[in-house]
């Protein structure tokens, strides 16, 4: 029990090192956000209390930590030495944790800029945001920006591979969402656009509920080790048409079972019921996760 309290005594201040870590790419995150921004963030959530701003910015960051974390999941290589001094190996890993971090929040920046021009493509998002403080819209965001986080995380974390494979699926990976989005939008009786744009809460948080949901089964679809192009691409691609079956199935099972005096896309659209879009969302996550530890 001493020699185990002893090991745990060597990994925790490699742990406080980690979480610092996180705080200082938290830090650089929101220094990226201002740059990319034709508002300031600071002013529209302290000064005006503009949830809507806020919301998505919550997504940003959560986002920004589901990156560090596939950066932080990787074979570490600790070496364990007589006190508690941490080795070439542990800096080397650090080192490589940031940049890889670094790089996750470019590709998650970018990835933000491609996915609001393709997904949310009948109106100005950003004018939704700043001008009217469309939470619905924020909801979106919010759902976005985990999303891709979970994207990333999985392309850049596990072994073999490399940067090319990294690039490879993460490009993949978003292509999976936006179509995803487009095919949500197929599927639902109303227009999203026309009742995001309206200011519904609800149809917002459903959507970004949904994206979610498929970045999980993405971030499955890429985790772990590479096992070679062929063999990769087919997994991901089988994983992909699977997650699209799956949560429109759930969604429908949502209306027959769970609610079943109720008709969802009613609920969504003419009764703009937050409630319902939250039922939705935490269902739809939830399927996803079992099948992200089931398989």
């Amino acid at each position: 029990m001493f020699e185990a309290f002893i090991n745990t005594l060597e990994f925790f201040p490699r742990g406080l090192v980690y979480v610092a870590l996180g705080l200082v790419v938290l830090v650089i995150a929101k220094f990226a956000k201002d740059l990319v921004t034709h508002y300031r963030i600071d002013q529209e959530v302290i000064q005006k209390g503009n949830l809507a701003i806020a919301v998505g910015l919550s997504g940003y960051f959560l986002g920004v930590v589901l990156v560090f974390l596939g950066a932080v999941y990787q074979p570490l290589g600790f070496v364990v030495s007589d006190g508690l001094g941490f080795g070439r190996a542990f800096a080397e890993d650090v080192l490589r944790v940031f940049l890889y971090s670094l790089a996750g929040i470019v590709a998650l920046n970018i990835a933000y800029f491609v996915m609001d021009r393709l997904v949310l493509y009948k109106f100005s998002v950003e004018k939704e945001m700043v001008e009217d403080r469309n939470v619905g819209t924020g909801a979106v965001e919010f759902g976005m920006n985990v999303a891709i986080g979970l994207v990333i995380a999985g392309a850049i974390s596990g072994e073999g591979g490399g940067p090319d494979t990294s690039l490879a699926f993460f490009g993949m990976g978003l292509v999976v969402l936006i179509l995803f989005a487009l095919f949500y939008d197929l599927t639902t009786p109303f227009s999203i656009h026309e009742e995001i744009e309206k200011d519904n809460v609800a149809v917002g948080i459903a959507l970004g509920g949904n994206l979610i949901a498929m970045g999980i089964v993405v971030l499955k679809a890429v985790f772990g080790e590479f096992p070679g192009w062929g063999e990769g691409i087919t997994e991901f691609l089988t994983f992909a048409v699977l997650g699209f079956l799956l949560l429109y199935v759930m969604r429908l099972l949502i209306d027959r079972l769970l609610l079943p005096t109720a008709k969802i896309s009613e609920e969504l659209a003419a009764g703009r019921n937050v409630g319902v879009a939250f039922i939705e969302s935490s269902v739809v996550i939830g399927s996803a996760l079992i099948l992200f530890f089931a398989i």
